[in-house]
């Protein structure tokens, strides 16, 4: 768990998982100014605490580090802003316990038909456009079919995590972005799923200016994927 002032919402989010789906939970704290330390060790969470600020995707590093040290098979990252139907962890898992994958993606856009999508649980009219497209471009460029390229929650086995330099990535939020192109240059093998979100005051959402910087950071990361597989210039982080 990437957490940054998550307090209000980490006990429910942690309540909803289901038990026996997990050996260990790992909560990474980017100095938060709130309770979210005080209450991850209440409930026993194992606990690393970065001193100052580091960003979305320095926090990931932290993460994903701490739990290969500690010698998991399977890694599942999970906001616990409790955004994120937590009770799917047993689904997310499935597909990597059966061999069928090394990377499950859990999109917010593979729902039931007749529900609806993500704009019904709340997300907002420019961040649904703004997926969109950028999801449209990124499958064009990287000549994939993936319904959601944004999603906060993935799990990952051992071995994908191994295989990237996801340490050369970036320590923003495009980190997501960064690390799937790592996985898709090194032919790992992705399964998506379908998640439910909620989009409430206490989750966590980025504002309109942060989106918008995120939206050309993928182009970037685009730009540079380009570059690299035409040869015109390598980049440390693709190799």
């Amino acid at each position: 768990m990437p957490a940054y002032n998550a307090a209000k919402t980490l006990e429910q989010t942690y309540k909803e998982i289901p038990e026996g789906s997990y050996d260990e939970i790992i909560l990474v704290d980017d100095a938060s100014k709130d309770s979210t330390v005080k209450l991850a060790k209440k409930l026993n969470l194992i606990v690393k605490e970065h001193p100052k600020n580091k960003g979305y995707g320095a926090n990931q590093k932290t993460c994903y580090t701490e739990a290969l040290k500690r010698g998991a098979d399977i890694v599942v990252m999970l906001h616990p802003d409790n955004q994120y139907d937590p009770g799917i962890v047993p689904n997310i898992t499935l597909p990597i316990l059966e061999g069928q994958a090394d990377a499950v993606l859990a999109s917010r856009f593979i729902r039931d038909p007749l529900e609806g999508g993500p704009v019904k649980g709340g997300m907002p009219v420019y961040k649904f456009f703004g997926n969109r497209f950028l999801t449209f471009l990124e499958n064009i460029v990287l000549k994939t079919y993936f319904s959601e390229f944004h999603t906060g929650y993935r799990a990952y086995s051992r071995k994908a995590l191994e295989s990237v330099n996801f340490m050369d990535n970036s320590d923003d939020f495009v980190f997501d972005n960064e690390i799937i192109v790592q996985l898709i240059i090194k032919k790992i093998k992705f399964k998506e799923i379908g998640v439910r979100t909620r989009y409430f005051k206490e989750a966590s959402s980025v504002d309109f200016f942060t989106s918008s910087r995120y939206g050309l950071a993928i182009l970037k990361t685009l730009i540079k994927y380009i570059m690299h597989v035409k040869n015109i210039k390598r980049f440390s982080q693709f190799e």
